[in-house]
């Protein structure tokens, strides 16, 4: 599901350098990461995730990229296809929602006219 959205990078032919650790592998390491909350540096090697720096570096790409909120999207749509997500327990968030100052409250009806200057003519 993930993989499609993933950007592929073509490896140089005259100079292709050390081969790419696989995406997978590195998706999992930042999975690792973002749940047990331990520094990019600490990651173990023995778990084959790659380095720190590397899940690091990954990640960076791929949010450059606009991976995270396609596989929002994604995830989101499937959930729903399947009709398992569970609405009871959602919550809004306006912090993210623009106040807008000077907007009439509810209580205070609009005037007519505001905002405009009568012409005598």
């Amino acid at each position: 599901m993930i993989e499609p959205l993933l950007p592929r990078v073509e490896r140089r032919t005259r100079h292709p350098g050390r081969k790419r650790h696989p995406d997978r592998m590195v998706f999992q390491g930042i999975l690792f990461i973002l749940h047990t909350g331990i520094a990019w540096e600490h990651l173990p090697q023995e778990l084959g995730f790659g380095s720190g720096m590397t899940c690091w570096r990954r990640l960076a790409e791929w949010t450059k990229a606009g991976v995270w909120p396609r596989l929002h999207g994604v995830l989101l749509s499937n959930l729903r296809s399947a009709n398992v997500l569970d609405f009871s327990r959602a919550a809004v968030d306006g912090s993210h929602i623009r106040a807008l100052k000077g907007e009439p409250r509810p209580d205070e009806a609009p005037s007519i006219g505001a905002g405009r200057a009568a012409s005598t003519t």
